[in-house]
């Protein structure tokens, strides 16, 4: 007699993924720099390994960043400063973090996004370099956020997550260079360095004080004003630093500040004109309804003071 054979096991689907319980927080990874991948100070490793574009784009951006407008060193050594390192090494120990989700496909749009970039700054660079038309550094700055903008436009909209963290903070460093240089704040002339200006004679006072990086001080309280004739016009020009500008105390003084990102103290307002504040000596010129210092203050990051000495 043949025996039946047992009927077939019911099929079970797999359960749907699900992390184990963790005993703490949720440890995510930070934005670092790179002590294994690095060239110099391990930001573009950083960059690479917290948003998964690789390192070799991110140093291409900076050179054209750097070769468009000149303030790609500027930006590399912000970072430089700002990003703490890693803590990769012999003996090095990382916080255990909890089982993640299988990853999903990386989404193109970032890597596309930076070779446009790259692609339109060398264009424009080259329209600078072999033509007559002088381009300005907010051209180059205004058209990488542009882009950059429509790549997270672009990730939004596929509902891919990977990879848009890199644009992101591409984003926001490019958005805080477009307000900085808003003002025209870095010229190749500018210096880097502390900056004091302090003449003593009219004849002394320069039209225009031009500072780069640093701090720049205009004192002109011991400018002597009993035989002026006109208001004396002051611009001054200051790109990443304080602006400090000192005037006498019998002088009154119109003021107008252009700042980009950064506070304004104007005689303890923070008005940025253009107004007319009459002096508090009691010298003959003193509220005469005429100004003996006209100031126009541009700055592109910190603050602008105006006081009297």
């Amino acid at each position: 007699m043949t025996s039946a054979s047992p009927p077939p096991p019911p099929t079970v689907d797999p359960p749907a993924w699900q992390p184990p319980p963790a005993s703490g927080p949720l440890v995510r990874s930070q934005l670092r720099r790179s002590s294994t991948d690095k060239v110099l100070g391990g930001v573009n490793g950083g960059l690479a390994e917290y948003t998964g574009i690789d390192a070799l784009l991110w140093r291409v951006g900076f050179i054209a960043l750097t070769l468009a407008a000149g303030s790609g060193v500027l930006v590399y050594l912000l970072l430089w400063v700002l990003l703490p390192t890693d803590a990769a090494g012999p003996g090095a120990e990382r916080p255990a973090a909890r089982p993640k989700r299988p990853a999903e496909p990386r989404s193109p749009i970032p890597g596309v996004t930076v070779a446009a970039l790259l692609l339109v700054l060398g264009t424009l660079a080259l329209i600078e370099r072999y033509t007559a038309w002088d381009l300005e550094p907010r051209l180059f700055f205004g058209t990488a956020l542009l882009l950059v903008g429509l790549g997270l436009v672009a990730a939004a909209l596929t509902g891919r997550r990977r990879g848009r963290g890199g644009l992101i903070a591409l984003g926001v460093v490019l958005s805080v260079v477009v307000v900085a240089v808003a003002t025209d704040p870095w010229p190749a002339d500018r210096p880097v360095g502390d900056r004091t200006f302090a003449p003593r004679t009219v004849a002394d006072v320069q039209e225009t004080y031009s500072g780069g990086v640093g701090n720049l001080t205009v004192d002109l309280s011991d400018v002597p004003l009993d035989d002026l004739d006109e208001p004396l016009r002051v611009k001054v020009e200051h790109g990443v630093g304080d602006v400090d500008v000192i005037v006498p105390r019998s002088a009154d003084v119109q003021v107008e500040v252009m700042s980009g990102l950064g506070d304004i103290d104007v005689f303890g307002t923070s008005d940025a004109g253009p107004r007319t504040y009459p002096g508090t000596g009691s010298a003959p010129w003193t509220d005469d309804d005429e100004p003996e210092f006209v100031l126009e203050i541009h700055t592109g990051v910190g603050e602008a003071e105006v006081s009297r000495g």
